[in-house]
């Protein structure tokens, strides 16, 4: 019987990550071009115009700093986007209650979604790398360290959409965290600029944005270098991942956005 449950949850779950990475490939022109135009267009306009006023950042060259931001950038994005997406559409058409009525645990089905949005960031984070290798050289320096903060952030953001999805109400309330909370704090957490530039008090003011660790984890990778403490960073992103589960897990027991 243990075994019987085993198989049935495994089954369960890896339908969901087959439907969400099947959804993703499906409309390639809405997952995974837009990304990459936007990073292109990133690169000519930040990288080729502005970075030679710029110069170098770190003993690095501004296209070769600023290209780590840039990934981890749409890598966040669309982790969390496809989920709030995806997720907000299953309560949309009303086919979200079939999933629940199944005999899958509600914290399967959030790891199932929150895996189809690592997919998707890992995917879209894959070409928009490919894309920075055509303005600039990035050379792996520590490879787990780009493995460990890609997933960790992607898992984090990922939940976040669920998050949004299971409170949102109707199709703005999917939007209005994205535009007003999670992109200001992307461009402030150290995509175009090390925070080692900025004064004194807005220094410290970045340091509490956790976003600053996550790119600079990501950063230190290629570079070899990071603006903030690697030990603090990773605390951050694995207690963050481990709080957003837990939270997620715990709303989507008690019915929070379903029962609505």
């Amino acid at each position: 019987m243990p075994e019987s449950r085993a198989l049935t949850d495994w089954i369960g779950f890896k339908t969901i990550i087959i439907r969400e990475f099947s959804r993703i490939v499906r409309i390639w022109g809405q997952t995974i071009v837009p990304p990459a135009v936007t990073a292109t267009l990133y690169f000519v306009i930040f990288g080729s115009l502005i970075g030679r006023r710029v110069g170098q950042v770190g003993g690095y060259d501004y296209m070769q700093f600023m290209a780590p931001g840039i990934i981890m950038m749409n890598v966040i994005q669309t982790s969390y986007g496809n989920v709030v997406s995806s997720f907000f559409g299953a309560k949309f058409g009303k086919h979200i209650e079939e999933l629940l009525v199944s005999p899958l645990p509600n914290w399967l089905i959030v790891l199932g979604y929150a895996m189809g949005g690592v997919l998707r960031g890992v995917l879209v984070g894959s070409v928009v790398t490919v894309i920075s290798l055509f303005f600039t050289h990035l050379s792996i320096t520590h490879a787990p360290a780009i493995l460990t903060a890609v997933f960790l952030t992607s898992f984090i953001f990922a939940l976040g959409g669920f998050i949004n999805a299971l409170f949102a109400k109707n199709f703005d309330q999917i939007s209005w965290f994205p535009t007003f909370v999670l992109t200001p704090l992307t461009y402030l957490g150290g995509v175009f600029y090390s925070v080692m530039m900025l004064p004194s008090w807005a220094h410290m003011a970045s340091n509490a944005n956790p976003i600053l660790y996550m790119v600079s984890a990501f950063r230190f990778g290629f570079l070899g270098t990071s603006d903030v403490d690697l030990r603090l960073a990773y605390a951050i992103m694995i207690a963050a991942a481990t709080a957003m589960f837990a939270s997620a897990v715990t709303l989507l027991n008690r019915g929070t956005g379903i029962r609505d």
